[in-house]
């Protein structure tokens, strides 16, 4: 009896040895122009209120969107523990906004990486079906320090314009997890820019190879959707940043994270203001066992 009980904790001990839960994110961080200065919302406020977010909440993995590159300077001075991947759409290297991904260098180790563009060819930078503006999608492939568990992060900003361009990128972003030969549990974030009513959301949940970690999570601290457009007072129900996980993922809690900074103006009052016209998301989930 007592080698039983022996073994059974030890196999629970294993189990929760081999599991670890990590912490992700997906952050439209809204680009930087000279409209959003004027306004008193520009880049030059937002930064440190974005990293210092960050650095407190500690995704061990995120996805940022509308990131130009001079942004990702800035974010990369302030946020030390962090390293990335990705390139601008525009060009495949500086140029236009990132779609990128950061990792906790300390505790995750980037062991491939890559990207491409949501179009018709999608291996050279291209405008695709529809669509406004090129759109790209980073991805990598991670392995954790502690626990030796991978997975793969796949992180986009599909078009705000063409449906068709939004329709096909899901498609084709799902045959790019679905191809995935070694099956790790994978994570997809990013700005959408389709709510949980759209039929294009539905691409995703509906493949059977994915889940909203919003609708599987155990916890919930989400009191609002996710685009407000620089206002406090806005509320909606709607949600166009989303994170999907494999089905092989548990995911315990679901944040939707409103925080707001004050601004003393010009006329000597304060201001509240929001750190970008998108709340970000964050889930804690727990990897499948790999033995």
């Amino acid at each position: 009896m007592k080698r039983l009980f022996l073994c059974t904790i030890f196999a629970c001990w294993t189990a929760m040895v081999m599991s670890q839960t990590i912490t992700v994110a997906s952050y439209n961080i809204r680009y930087k122009n000279s409209e959003d200065s004027i306004s008193g919302n520009g880049w030059e406020r937002r930064c440190h209120v974005i990293c210092d977010l960050i650095n407190w909440e500690q995704p061990l993995v995120w996805g940022g969107q509308e990131v130009l590159h001079s942004q990702l300077t800035d974010m990369l001075a302030r946020l030390d523990k962090y390293d990335y991947i990705g390139v601008g759409r525009d060009d495949g290297q500086a140029q236009g906004e990132y779609a990128p991904i950061f990792y906790r260098k300390e505790n995750v180790n980037l062991l491939e990486s890559g990207y491409f563009w949501l179009s018709e060819t999608p291996d050279q930078p291209s405008l695709g079906w529809d669509a406004a503006c090129k759109r790209i999608c980073t991805w990598g492939h991670f392995r954790l320090h502690d626990s030796q568990q991978e997975f793969l992060f796949f992180n986009l900003h599909m078009d705000h314009v063409g449906v068709t361009a939004r329709r096909e990128a899901a498609k084709l972003v799902m045959k790019r997890i679905a191809a995935n030969d070694s099956h790790l549990p994978a994570i997809l974030t990013g700005d959408f820019n389709v709510d949980q009513e759209n039929e294009i959301y539905s691409i995703f949940t509906q493949s059977g190879l994915l889940n909203d970690a919003f609708t599987t999570s155990r916890l919930h601290f989400a009191e609002n959707g996710t685009f407000q457009g620089y206002h406090t007072e806005r509320h909606t129900t709607g949600r166009i940043d989303h994170i999907f996980v494999t089905t092989d993922i548990t995911v315990d809690a679901y944040a939707t994270h409103t925080d707001s900074y004050w601004t003393e103006e010009d006329n000597g009052t304060q201001k509240q203001r929001l750190p970008s016209d998108h709340y970000p998301v964050f889930a804690r989930i727990a990897l499948p066992n790999q033995r």
